[in-house]
């Protein structure tokens, strides 16, 4: 093949990729403007990534809220990714007004067929923003209950204490109750019901009681637990042991090691954990009572 067959194979193919496939705003697009756009789409998504690292470098060594600080990468990252838009769009002669335009016509088909990917969406920037939950919280929402690992755009990661990944729209975080141990501080308190027979040593009961709290390490010394004498109930004396934890992953066993050294203590002390009576009473009939026949 010599030169010019070359040059002139080469320049059909300048001229195929180069030929306007359609015009917008009197803009003329061809195949090599819409791979330029693509290239510089991915570009930004590449480097969106690495401005999301270099966020989060820059923010280590500073005394920030986990939460805030994820909030702030993520950010970086979809405001880059949202410039790359516009510079693509712009390199298509797409203006503001087309955008418009086009937002309109986006708006009708999400909504007959994108509602719940726009809701969970604007869902994710609401939690980015409010922060009602970050990375690292103990949460439940629904029958689900765990530790959000990841806030993304369209969902949230939930990792149970089963070590069991749920994924979660975001939507649910907005629309339904959502209860967030560690949102106010950084500890929470809990409640271990006790029933003691009638007769007990009530102050004695009590004594013990705080004693299990304050030899328990994951139990605060600040607040001090708190013992209640709840109610007279139907078989037993009601008591509530409130306790003060920190470790908010670990609750389940930290109340069970609470009952547990509850029975020993009680066994020890001749304390006895009644269990539920009930009084039956048995009227005979008198001998001359007659039972009509149906």
């Amino acid at each position: 093949m010599d030169k010019d067959t070359l040059l002139g194979q080469l320049d059909n193919v300048w001229k195929f990729f180069t030929t306007p496939i359609l015009s917008l705003n009197n803009n003329a697009i061809s195949i090599a403007s819409v791979i330029a756009a693509v290239t510089i789409f991915i570009f930004f998504i590449v480097i969106s990534k690495w401005i999301e690292n270099l966020v989060a470098k820059a923010l280590e060594k500073r005394t920030i809220d986990p939460g805030i600080k994820g909030s702030l990468e993520r950010f970086s990252r979809y405001l880059t990714i949202a410039i790359g838009g516009f510079i693509t769009l712009d390199s298509l002669g797409i203006s503001l007004n087309s955008l418009a335009a086009l937002g309109a016509i986006l708006m009708v088909g999400i909504g007959f067929g994108l509602q719940n990917i726009a809701q969970n969406f604007i869902s994710g920037l609401i939690i980015l923003l409010e922060r009602p939950i970050k990375r690292g919280d103990i949460v439940q929402v629904g029958d689900t209950s765990g530790r959000v690992m990841d806030i993304r755009v369209r969902s949230t990661v939930v990792e149970t204490r089963d070590d069991v990944t749920i994924i979660i729209p975001n939507s649910q975080f907005i629309s339904e109750q959502v209860i967030n141990d560690s949102y106010s501080a950084e500890k929470i308190r809990y409640t271990v019901k006790i029933g003691v027979s009638y007769g007990s040593d009530v102050e004695k009961v009590k004594a013990a009681l705080l004693r299990i709290a304050r030899e328990h390490e994951a139990v605060r010394s600040h607040p001090a637990a708190k013992v209640f004498f709840m109610d007279f109930g139907s078989s037993s004396l009601d008591f509530e042991l409130r306790v003060w934890v920190t470790e908010f992953w670990a609750t389940d066993g930290i109340l069970s090691d609470l009952r547990f050294a509850i029975d020993r203590e009680f066994r020890k002390q001749g304390i006895e954990i009644p269990f539920p009576q009930r009084d039956l009473h048995i009227k005979s009939q008198p001998d001359n009572l007659q039972v009509l026949p149906a």
